[in-house]
């Protein structure tokens, strides 16, 4: 059966791994992990340290094209609110009558 670590555990690992106080052996006998998983993740992580700082520009980008999609629903919502509102009072139901 695999074990499955958290996130925040493979990070404290990782730390622990680039700190280089002590060796890889030491640090997987400790939190009871194998030498191979252990380069794995650090290998992972630094893969991903670039993308850490590349980020910043693209969710500046997704939160401001996030905002603009919410307005144009938004504003669908209004239109076919209206819509509707005006199909109710042509076809002579009240607004009482939902």
């Amino acid at each position: 059966m695999r074990k499955h670590y958290t996130a925040a555990f493979k990070a404290q690992v990782v730390r622990e791994i680039l700190r280089e106080d002590k060796p890889i052996a030491q640090i997987a006998s400790a939190h009871g992990v194998h030498p191979n998983v252990l380069h794995t993740w650090k290998a992972q992580a630094l893969e991903g340290l670039p993308r850490l700082f590349e980020g910043r520009d693209d969710v500046a980008a997704l939160r401001q094209e996030h905002e603009r999609e919410k307005h144009e629903l938004y504003a669908e919502i209004g239109r076919l609110a209206t819509h509707v509102a005006w199909l109710k009072r042509k076809a002579g139901l009240g607004h009482d009558q939902d």
